[in-house]
């Protein structure tokens, strides 16, 4: 079994939480997403990759959570910058392998996690980058930039910036109550929406989403 020393439980737990996003279990593919699952928690034990130690939790809080973004990707081409141990940008890319996910982090020990991941897991529509995203400069720009927890907006925003393109859609994962935050954005980009997430356990998620200004451009 791919996703062996994972709780007997943890395929039901899975399919429910799918059910829950509105996704067909039947169509998605459960085996690669437990086997995902099953490395970072083997992983996790020496390389501190999360701070959920228990894999049960790690298929809710980690997993669903990262795929409940998936109806607002945009184009071909997604930028996850400081995805850490693969969120959201590796269940993403498990449940859209027509697109091109590019994984980025300045973690050695995590992008070497994620090289495993993408080598047992055959993920050929993932590219992992040990980098800075400061320093990072993809050409042409990706169609869609994805964080989740990785900093605060106007961080995220400016650092990012050479990563953002005219028409790219930003994905900000956050906490609820971000309103502080929007105050205080870079010049040159604007609010396109706040999109509140389902979450399994009750704690408030939103998808901040959000472009460069038109008039800026």
């Amino acid at each position: 079994m791919p996703y062996a020393g994972l709780p007997a439980e943890s395929e039901s737990l899975l399919q429910a939480g799918l059910r829950a996003l509105g996704l067909n279990p039947e169509a998605e593919p459960i085996v690669a997403y437990l086997a995902y699952v099953a490395l970072l928690h083997k992983w996790n034990r020496v390389y501190n990759l999360t701070s959920v130690r228990d894999p049960l939790a790690m298929i809710d809080r980690h997993l669903i959570d990262s795929l409940t973004i998936a109806p607002y990707l945009q184009g071909q081409r997604v930028l996850d910058v400081g995805t850490g141990a693969g969120l959201p940008g590796i269940p993403l890319a498990l449940h859209r392998p027509e697109l091109q996910f590019t994984l980025l982090d300045s973690n050695g020990k995590k992008t070497r996690f994620l090289q495993q991941v993408v080598a047992e897991l055959s993920l050929a529509n993932v590219q992992v980058v040990h980098g800075r995203i400061e320093t990072y400069r993809p050409d042409p720009p990706p169609d869609t930039v994805v964080s989740r927890a990785f900093a605060s907006l106007a961080d995220f925003l400016t650092t990012s910036a050479a990563c953002i393109g005219p028409a790219t859609r930003v994905l900000a994962m956050k906490a609820r109550g971000v309103e502080a935050e929007l105050r205080n954005l870079p010049a040159g980009y604007r609010l396109v929406d706040i999109i509140e997430l389902y979450s399994a356990d009750d704690s408030e998620r939103t998808l901040v989403r959000l472009r460069r200004d038109a008039a800026t451009q």
